[in-house]
């Protein structure tokens, strides 16, 4: 269980030094936090194995895992007894939704964090890796049409120079 705890921690660190992706969770912390959940005492402790497990698996490198997480939270968003609870839960499902390659409501989820504080630093950090990667997927994609267009130019201006030339002959 120290060990689970230890890498969880880690993880988790990987936000507050600086690092520009956000951290990955793989099945054996996953696991651990079911564990957790399915051992836990009392209400108290089981609600916060439950955000443990929802933060887990939204940071899964597989989707299920990522769905399921966004499906936890959404569930049990409007039972959020404070509003650093609600601001948890919204920026997870931001996340989740990052992961899943949803950046409009991932940007819509962090917005609605920065509503409730402003400065707070994992949901900017995660505003400007949306809008790197909206950048970075919008420069790949007009590289991909003007390549396109490019093709078709070619082909057409072949089909146009083999008419050209049959009609002289």
């Amino acid at each position: 269980m120290d060990a689970h705890v230890g890498r969880f921690m880690d993880s988790v660190g990987s936000i507050f030094r600086g690092s520009d992706t956000l951290p990955w969770c793989d099945r054996d912390i996953i696991a651990g936090c079911e564990r957790e959940v399915a051992e836990a005492a009392n209400e108290e402790q089981r609600n916060d194995s439950l955000m443990r497990l929802s933060w887990a698996l939204v940071h899964s490198r597989l989707p299920e895992d990522v769905n399921r997480g966004i499906g936890m939270l959404e569930a049990s968003l409007d039972r959020s007894s404070t509003h650093l609870e609600t601001r948890e839960k919204l920026y997870l499902l931001a996340v989740g939704h990052y992961r899943n390659g949803d950046y409009t409501r991932s940007r819509q989820l962090s917005e609605r964090c920065l509503e409730i504080q402003p400065d707070w630093r994992q949901a900017l950090t995660l505003q400007r890796l949306i809008e790197e990667k909206t950048k970075r997927d919008g420069m790949i994609g007009m590289a991909i049409i003007t390549g396109a267009f490019g093709v078709v130019g070619l082909v057409a201006g072949g089909i146009i120079a083999a008419a050209s030339s049959s009609r002289k002959k």
